[in-house]
């Protein structure tokens, strides 16, 4: 009997075993915790490609969230050891090498530092570095600000502009949007026009390569004077009128002039186009012409207001002769009152010619003459209506072909059309050329090497010859001769004034003897 109840027995004592246990343990019957998340190593980004000799900011993540965010940086390669390889810093920042590795990848690796088992990678491939260029500005919009105005969006144009192109306010930076390799914009808070003055543009390319534009001058309160031109009195020796070009102001400045002294007095201002860049007055002293630029970044076309003058100087308006593009730079009157050249520099680079109507002084468009490839910004006929002038410089300084010339023309009698001549080395963009009353002299007015070009003038074939150069204003834009011959006058758009010299009567020399503001 015995033998037949031991394995009932053995059977029931595991059983008893287990049921033990479980008092023992509260009879709680819930699952064992779940064990700890494990730690991992992330960086950003993954994958870049990056220029020899450029920087790329890494960023290391270790999860789980409360872990140590402390990593170690190295690099490696196949191709590359130790400097070769590049350089990191215990931030993630990576300097490329200044040469490309063969292969041209390197990795990046971040190691935990509670946890050395633990890191990630990046990979970089790295690519010979292409040099930006130096960029170049022509235009910005607007051209004027107001003193005490609000903040403004600043649209400039040129040439050479990169993703990371920075428009700069005096050398200062300002948040930059890029558009195209032409177009970029800035924004301008109020602090920047605060008070009246004249602000530098440049556009800053960074490196590799690149550099810094040439500037242009945003005026803070307006004004901008760019062009001068004298009346003659009843005798047509002595000047008695003088009429200036305000392009950021879009009106034009009338004076008295002394005949003894020379010296101006302001008798007010009358409106024109958008940014006129030019006045000229008719030999008979009764109409005057000033030719507008336009704006391109608005559509505006370039254009011609016609005046005439008052018996006290001031002018009255009689219209406008439309030009077909934007670029309106120059305006000229031929000695015999008959003819206007028109210069046209943006688009079209050409001379217009237009007939004047002899009662009212009104423009009729008659053709077109070709001009400089590179921007014919200034055209003037010499007092003998045999000879012709034109400057050329570039509306985009320093772009090739730039010639920063002076192109001299013969003039048929008959029908005024042109026949070039030849060429005269200027100062840097030169923007106006004028010819004193004998004949005998020119000066050009050299806006970015901020003087004036004297030449003497061969009264047989009118080739120029150089006779020096002479300090000016910020920014000369336009030179004109008093009728007398005695006086010379240059209007500084960065300056806001008008340069007043003297001039030999023997050699054409110019003595400055003082400015006037505008």
């Amino acid at each position: 009997m015995r033998n037949k109840k031991l394995p009932t027995k053995m059977f029931l004592l595991p059983g008893i075993v287990y049921l033990l246990i479980l008092a023992g343990c509260g009879g709680n019957t819930s699952q064992p915790p779940a064990p700890s998340q494990l730690m991992a190593v992330t960086v950003s980004p993954s994958s870049v490609t990056v220029q020899t000799g450029g920087v790329q900011q890494f960023t290391a993540t270790v999860s789980p969230s409360g872990a140590s965010q402390a990593v170690t940086w190295s690099l490696s390669g196949t191709g590359c050891t130790g400097a070769s390889c590049g350089t990191i810093d215990a931030t993630g920042k990576y300097t490329t090498p200044a040469s490309v590795p063969s292969p041209p990848t390197v990795t990046v690796r971040a190691t935990s530092v509670a946890d050395s088992a633990k890191a990630a990678i990046a990979a970089v491939n790295i690519m010979t570095a292409v040099n930006n260029s130096i960029p170049t500005i022509s235009a910005f919009s607007p051209r004027v600000a107001a003193a005490g105005g609000p903040a403004f969006t600043l649209t400039v144009v040129g040439l050479n502009f990169v993703s990371s192109s920075v428009v700069r306010w005096n050398g200062s930076d300002r948040p930059t949007a890029f558009f195209n390799s032409r177009e970029v914009s800035a924004q301008i808070p109020v602090g920047d026009i605060a008070a009246s003055g004249t602000a530098t543009i440049t556009v800053f390319n960074p490196a590799p390569g690149g550099g810094s534009s040439n500037g242009l001058g945003l005026i803070v309160g307006g004004v901008g004077p760019v062009s001068v031109a004298v009346a003659a009195d009843a005798s047509g020796k002595f000047g008695k009128f003088a009429y200036v070009a305000n392009d950021l102001s879009d009106n034009v400045s009338m004076y008295s002039i002394d005949a003894t002294t020379g010296i101006l007095t302001y008798m007010g201002v009358i409106g024109a186009g958008e940014y006129p860049g030019s006045v000229a007055v008719h030999p008979s002293g009764k109409f005057a012409y000033v030719a507008n630029f336009g704006d391109g970044l608005a559509g505006t076309p370039g254009s011609v207001s016609m005046y005439r003058v008052n018996e006290d100087g001031g002018l009255t308006s009689t219209g406008t002769a439309a030009e077909a593009y934007v670029g309106t730079t120059s305006v000229a009157v031929h000695p015999s009152g008959k003819f206007a050249y028109v210069a046209s520099a943006r688009f079209s680079n050409t001379i217009s010619m237009y007939t004047i109507d002899a009662t009212t002084g009104a423009l009729n468009s008659t053709r077109t003459i070709a001009g400089a490839i590179e921007g014919t910004t200034s055209v003037v006929v010499h007092p003998s209506g045999k000879f012709a002038y034109m400057t050329n410089g570039a509306l985009l300084p320093g772009i090739p072909g730039s010639s920063n010339s002076i192109s001299m023309y013969t003039i048929d009698d008959t029908t005024g059309v042109l026949t070039s001549t030849g060429t005269i080395a200027a100062g840097k963009l030169p923007k106006s050329v004028a010819v004193d009353p004998s004949g005998k002299f020119a000066y050009v007015a050299n806006a970015n090497s901020n003087n004036v070009s004297m030449y003497k003038i061969d009264d047989t074939t009118g080739a120029l010859t150089s006779a020096g150069t002479i300090a000016a204003g910020a920014l000369p834009s336009s030179v004109a001769v008093d009728p007398s011959g005695k006086f010379a006058y240059v209007a500084n758009a960065n300056s806001n004034n008008v340069s007043i010299y003297t001039i030999d009567a023997a050699t054409g020399a110019l003595t400055l003897i003082g400015t006037t503001g505008t």
